[in-house]
């Protein structure tokens, strides 16, 4: 149990399992529309991200990864909120596109080395909540 507090990079409520990620994920070709890592070179090939509180310490490239996200989001296999050790701007954009057209909200929290670290170890559910600027993190 505990809290983590982080900086808001789009704000939003969440809750979900963690996914912890390996290494960074592009959403265009790294993900399908089904909310599945397809990327081969990707340690967690395979996995789904769809409801999950997905912990990657940084997203990979492409601009074509907000429309693919945005597209998730409005599909319902996209994740319950994306946490990063930075922010990522192209993430964002696709979340705020799916709140601009579709008004549904994926949470993005940034979060320092050390926070990121103890969600990364959490087990269980855990809880976010993302204002204007600051996030909580509820560990379960």
């Amino acid at each position: 149990m505990g809290e983590l507090t982080g900086r808001t990079v789009f704000p939003g409520e969440a809750t979900g399992e963690p996914l912890v990620l390996d290494a960074p994920l592009s959403f265009w070709g790294g993900t399908d529309l089904s909310g599945r890592i397809v990327d081969e070179h990707h340690p967690q090939r395979g996995a789904t991200l769809t409801g999950r509180v997905l912990v990657l310490p940084q997203a990979r490239g492409s601009s074509s990864s907000s429309s693919v996200l945005a597209e998730q989001i409005r599909s319902g296999t996209a994740p319950a909120a994306l946490v990063l050790t930075e922010p990522d701007a192209i993430l964002m954009l696709g979340a705020w596109v799916a709140a601009e057209l579709y008004d549904l909200r994926l949470p993005i929290v940034v979060l320092t080395r050390p926070d990121y670290a103890r969600l990364a170890a959490c087990r269980g559910a855990v809880d976010v909540s993302a204002g204007p600027e600051t996030a909580r993190i509820r560990l379960g």
